[in-house]
């Protein structure tokens, strides 16, 4: 991934991230068939280490986008 830093005297003091990023999910439960009709979602353990809420069709080893700015699942990775 290729981020922007900014630097002041040699020391890194800020990082601008992309918009979107794609993750896989290492950790969620199983969904059930027919779950994506209903908005409810679950969480889900990202490769990163950081957990975000899912749809409950999305399952493990599935790359997902990952709005950035409020850690929020966009979609499935095409």
């Amino acid at each position: 991934m290729v981020v922007d830093m900014q630097f002041h005297d040699g020391v890194p003091i800020g990082v601008d991230l992309p918009a979107h990023v794609e993750l896989r999910i290492v950790e969620t439960d199983p969904g059930f068939k027919g779950d994506s009709a209903t908005n409810v979602q679950k969480p889900a353990k990202l490769e990163t280490g950081a957990t975000v809420n899912v749809p409950l069709f999305v399952g493990e080893g599935d790359v997902i986008k990952i709005d950035t700015r409020d850690r929020r699942y966009i979609g499935r990775s095409s």
